[in-house]
């Protein structure tokens, strides 16, 4: 840190405490946003109220410094980095104060997030229309900075049109209301003095002076969103300020509190897709699809369907899609399903006999999932393929992502872009809101050269003088910030420009809100995150990271492109620990963020060893979440084993790696004295000085041991009732075999039912999963070795081959999925046992096996590796064949993961983890519910956080066994294994 900069971080400090990180890790992930810049931030506040805000910024004033307020970091033109004090408001800065269901209005704080606003909406029937592909975080305040639209905007428009009045703040400390003024308000304001009064003042004149010219240029379509909104000024508009403020990046004033409209939600929404031979016809028939008046027109081209298939994504979702080769999707909205449907066939019946053009294919979708997973390739498809497959091609970038035409005039722009792409040497996809003339692209820019730099220039030149000719706008979404501010003299002409100068000095004497965005910005090829002094950095690691996109660790880590789907505060696993706590530097994209800026070694200078990226990481869950939640797969579990044992090469591992790390050791051990074992782990006294000394906290009881431990009581089982039934090997995991037999047995039980029968590996072996969070990754290979050597001479027998690998627990089965082939990625062996596992619901299914009918309402939590590898197709089917009654629970990470839930440094954060769905969801079953999850280490928190007993899914299938089957009878403590008797297994 400069020396200069201390007495500021001293202020802060004195006057905010805690919410003031000017620390290295906070450094590195407000660097970056989801654009092609970096600034590394002076240092980062986030402060707990819009209070503490308010004093920060006075801090920040006294002392002259740049200020920057970002909300969810998503940006795409590099408007929410900078050199400047990082003002994070998305963390707590977020309270809807007030929804008024008659006015159709609502009272924001700038942190509320997009779909936070639009559920509370929801309850009145209403919502709020702009919504960004970023909906699940993006927040009001950066909507409103960026003049945000979405999918929806022909429904209600852009951000600007739905903002009625805004609390603002001058960085100087004025802070009043703005909104629509009278010409009469507008003289009483001025009269009545002072810094208000002097803003109101100057602002009349530039209007006066500058009418005319913002009448001429500014261009009359629905998406001009480059520049500022200078025709807000005009009289025929009410002198808007609050909506002359929307769109200005945070470079004039900031937003304190936003009266927002809401419209009308329609209830019942239809989809018609249509499938066109390319995307300029497509585009050609926008007049056709407005006759039909949709609430969304969002267009497709095949670019991105090729780039899905070519990695083997979401080929289900585009199974959905019609015969074609681009694509547009209309949704109509009405308030009954029959009015929502009669629309989507009236239109799809005029498109099957379209008097004039091409007649497209056309598929009606009514279902709501089929619906999510069709938007699904629209949101996340162009992330999903950001990095290109040939090393010889650069990577698409987002230097020029969202320019807007007249919608009608749409198809011809598109051709002529296509052209300066071609003429260029790029390739590109297009994608965007046909409805509004909006396209988005993605292009192979280089901007790893200077030559390849220097291109890119000419290419954004040429591309805003070619958006200019079709009189359309630079930006129809994303704003403009660095990628497009040197550009608007293009579009505006210099006098126009100067008067957008004048309007943010009006607002912004000292030029220090977000400096170097918009008016007067960097020039669109400086401050580049990997530009011609990237760093690429040879690594060599005990996992192996391929992918279709390239090998190795630093391409693994470029994975995260900082779209930020990981902030999403609710749906799918990613990210519990961001969910839990906030804070960005414990996102996916946050710690992938701080491995970039390690391997650059810039802002983090310690490599492997640093405390930054170890602090980070060490609140990763290791859920595989985001392996594969995240659009990009960043595969961060992965990223912290490595890491880790890196970290650990001349350090020593606390003792809970010994305790939790490696207990697939020592628990054998333990268990021949279950016992002993339990008294000294569970006594009063003793238990305490057992967590002591293993690490763990001392808030939670330790697994107990069985009497018996699975395998002793197997092979000591005579029946032989199912033998020359067609084997399968059971895979026995530490936990069943050691603390919880009973879930094996029953799945014995079960796999007999389906006239199989178990055998077990010829030697007690463990996966290693716990190692991974330990960084050990030298003996995990070592057993994952041991197991290639044990396996694979019983999935090569002749006679008695299995039929298939069963294991029971989701985490262990895992390593056989994603580590396993990491680690031997050329060892045929590796693959072929990797190819062979199955969870027991999976297997079932393959096999077609029809439980026992079941009269039960069961809840159902799915383990994050099951979510992640597996899914839930098999335990569905399973369930629904038994007749259970179902509720699956979207129930994110339990909390427990593992061993994270015994740390003492986790204890908190796994309780918040829970506490975000599963416990209170749990809590609120009646008592006869039966609670689910494969996981032991669910199964474990369900019972801390609410005392009650979750079952896995052999048990619950093994409790519907019509007749008597052969199980294994445990022994009790201290006799010897005898022969299994018949029994009824429960």
């Amino acid at each position: 840190m400069s020396k200069n900069r201390r007495p500021l971080q001293e202020a802060l400090r004195n006057a905010l405490g805690s919410a003031v990180r000017f620390d290295t890790a906070h450094k590195s992930v407000y660097a970056s946003d989801a654009s092609n810049y970096r600034q590394v931030p002076i240092g980062v506040v986030v402060p707990r109220s819009l209070d503490e805000f308010v004093k920060g910024v006075a801090i920040c004033h006294e002392n002259r410094v740049p200020l920057l307020v970002r909300g969810a970091g998503t940006s795409m033109s590099g408007q929410t980095v900078n050199e400047a004090v990082v003002f994070d408001l998305s963390a707590s800065c977020d309270r809807i104060v007030e929804i008024d269901p008659t006015s159709k209005t609502a009272l924001v704080e700038p942190g509320v997030v997009c779909d936070s606003l639009r559920s509370a909406a929801e309850r009145h029937g209403l919502t709020f229309a702009p919504d960004p592909s970023t909906h699940s975080r993006c927040t009001l305040g950066g909507m409103i900075g960026n003049n945000s639209c979405g999918a929806h905007s022909v429904m209600a428009g852009k951000t600007l049109e739905n903002v009625r009045a805004l609390e603002i703040m001058t960085y100087d400390g004025e802070r009043f209301w703005v909104g629509p003024t009278s010409e009469e308000e507008i003289e009483a304001i001025i009269l009545a003095g002072g810094r208000k009064g002097q803003i109101y003042r100057e602002l009349r004149d530039l209007r006066d002076r500058y009418a005319d010219q913002i009448r001429q240029r500014f261009p009359s379509i629905k998406r001009r969103v480059s520049g500022f909104n200078l025709d807000q000024l005009l009289p025929e508009n009410g002198f808007n300020l609050a909506r002359a403020l929307v769109g200005t990046e945070g470079t004039c004033a900031l937003v304190l509190k936003a009266s927002v409209d809401l419209v009308a939600s329609p209830q019942y929404r239809v989809l018609l897709v249509l499938g066109f031979d390319d995307i300029y016809v497509a585009a050609d028939a926008v007049p056709d699809y407005e006759r039909f008046r949709p609430i969304a027109v969002e267009g497709l081209d095949r670019m991105i369907i090729r780039g899905l298939q070519a990695r083997d994504l979401a080929q289900a979702e585009i199974d959905l899609l019609p015969a074609g080769d681009a694509w547009v999707v209309l949704e109509f909205g009405a308030d009954s399903e029959s009015q929502a449907i009669e629309q989507a066939e009236s239109a799809a019946a005029y498109f099957r006999a379209r008097p004039f053009g091409p007649r497209p294919s056309t598929k009606i979708v009514t279902d709501r999932i089929m619906q999510k997973r069709i938007w699904s390739i629209r949101e996340n498809g162009a992330s999903a393929t950001q990095l290109s497959i040939d090393p010889e091609i650069p990577d698409p970038q987002v230097g020029w992502e969202d320019a807007a035409v007249d919608p009608h005039r749409l198809g011809d722009y598109l051709r002529a872009f296509d052209a300066l792409v071609k003429r260029y040497g790029y390739r590109t996809s297009l994608f965007g809101h046909f409805g509004d003339g909006c396209v988005h692209a993605r292009i192979t820019f280089d901007l790893r050269s200077k030559p390849g730099i220097e291109k890119y220039r000419n290419f954004v030149r040429e591309a805003a003088e070619l958006v200019v000719a079709f009189g359309g706008s630079l930006s129809g979404e994303h704003g403009d910030g660095q990628a497009k501010g040197e550009f608007l003299p293009i579009m505006f002409g210099d006098e126009l420009v100067e008067a957008m100068r004048r309007f943010r000095r009006i607002w912004n004497p000292d030029g220090l809100l977000n400096p170097g965005k918009v008016v007067d910005a960097y020039r669109v090829d400086e401050n580049l995150r990997a530009g011609p002094d990237y760093k690429v950095v040879p690594i060599s690691t005990h996992m192996t990271f391929r992918s279709r996109e390239g090998d190795g660790f630093q391409r693994a880590v470029e994975r995260c492109v900082g779209m930020g789907k990981c902030r999403a505060a609710k749906g799918g696993t990613m990210c519990p620990s961001f969910r839990a706590t906030g804070e960005e530097r414990y996102s996916t994209r946050g710690r992938a963020r701080l491995l970039w800026e390690m391997l650059q070694g810039d802002v983090v200078r310690d490599g492997w060893k640093s405390e930054a990226v170890k602090e980070a990481l060490d609140t990763c869950l290791s859920c595989k979440g985001c392996r594969s939640d995240c659009p990009t797969h960043t595969d961060m579990a992965s990223y912290k084993a490595e890491f880790l044992s890196r970290y650990y090469e001349h350090r020593s591992r606390p003792r809970q790696a010994w305790s939790m790390g490696r207990i697939g050791d020592w628990a054998p051990l333990a268990a021949a004295m279950p016992r002993l074992t339990n008294f000294m782990t569970n006594a009063p006294v003793l238990a305490s000085f057992s967590k002591w000394v293993a690490g763990v906290t001392p808030d939670l009881d330790l697994p107990k041991f069985a009497a018996t431990g699975f395998r002793r009581a197997f092979e000591a089982d005579q029946t032989a009732a199912f033998r020359g039934k067609p084997p399968v090997l059971l895979w026995l995991d530490t936990f069943c075999d050691n603390f919880q037999p009973e879930v094996a047995e029953a799945a014995v039980a079960v796999l007999r039912d389906a006239g199989f029968e178990p055998v077990l590996p010829k030697r007690r072996i463990c996966c290693g999963r716990p190692l991974y969070d330990f960084g050990y990754l030298d003996l995990a290979k070592g057993r994952l070795q041991e197991i290639i050597e044990v396996l694979s001479p019983m999935l090569e027998a002749e006679l008695e081959r299995p039929v298939g690998i069963v294991g029971l627990e989701p985490g262990c089965l895992s390593v056989f999925k994603d580590e396993l082939p990491k680690l031997f990625p050329d060892d045929p062996r590796a693959q072929r046992i990797s190819r062979s596992v199955f969870l027991l619901g999976d297997f079932l299914l393959a096999h077609d096996y029809e439980p026992p009918r079941l009269d039960i309402d069961v809840l159902i939590h799915t383990h994050c590796h099951q979510k992640s590898l597996f899914g839930n197709r098999g335990d569905t089917a399973m369930l629904e064949r038994a007749g259970a009654r179902t509720t699956w629970l979207d129930s994110g990470c339990c909390g427990m993961a593992g061993s994270f839930g015994f740390n003492p440094n986790h204890a908190r954060l796994s309780r918040d983890v829970a506490e975000l769905v599963l416990a209170p969801e749990v809590r609120k079953q009646p008592a006869g519910t039966v609670i689910l999850t494969n996981g032991f280490s669910c199964r474990e928190q369900v019972k801390h956080m609410t005392g009650r007993t979750a079952m896995h899914l052999a048990q619950v299938l093994a409790m519907g066994l019509p007749r008597k089957v052969a199980a294994i009878e445990r022994p009790q403590q201290g006799e010897s294994a005898s022969p299994s008797t018949i029994e009824n297994v429960v």
